[in-house]
């Protein structure tokens, strides 16, 4: 049998539980603290969140503060805000962790299309020439070659450059990137 050695993952085996009463999406946001949250950045109707399963270091997740399942239930002001956030996303993973592409998408339909959460979310997930190896083939298994908390870091710092920065947040005192898009939406 082949091993895989992660011993970094000892922290998420190790972790205290965290039982989350209600949509992950609408409690995570509420608390103090966003980077235990994995928050990274909001905007004045949406937030982003680094994904807590990744598919590669960097997945994050677009995310309203209303819970909606379908973007057609969103009002104009927080769909244009939602689009100019994973704008925003796509630029800071380009600064900070230069992927070769990127993969966007929403899981529409629950169960049907793959989500596991009603509450809408659009998955932004950076691409390397070469991630895709044996591995998740042959041996049904993901290797991500970044800790959560680095990237974290990472992502954090794409943000804090980004134009639309109105406060830059302390990453290590737990503070997400505050964007300002200044969007004025009719009706």
């Amino acid at each position: 049998m082949d091993r895989i050695f992660a011993p970094w993952r000892i922290e998420w085996v190790e972790r205290d539980a965290d039982p989350i009463d209600g949509c992950p999406f609408c409690v995570l946001p509420e608390r103090e603290d966003a980077r235990e949250a994995r928050i990274v950045a909001r905007s004045e109707r949406n937030y982003v969140i680094l994904n807590n399963a990744p598919y590669n270091p960097g997945h994050a997740m677009v995310i309203p503060d209303e819970h909606v399942d379908d973007p057609t239930d969103l009002d104009d002001a927080t769909l244009l805000d939602h689009a100019r956030l994973k704008a925003a996303t796509l630029a800071a993973l380009r600064r900070d962790l230069d992927p070769d592409g990127v993969n966007t998408g929403q899981n529409l339909g629950g169960d049907a299309a793959g989500g596991s959460i009603d509450h809408l979310h659009t998955h932004v997930v950076p691409r390397w020439s070469g991630d895709t190896n044996f591995m998740p083939v042959t041996g049904d298994t993901k290797v991500i070659v970044e800790a959560i908390e680095r990237t974290y870091d990472h992502l954090h710092d794409g943000f804090a450059a980004d134009e639309h920065v109105v406060d830059s947040g302390d990453a290590d005192a737990g503070d997400a990137v505050e964007l300002d898009f200044g969007l004025a939406v009719d009706g």
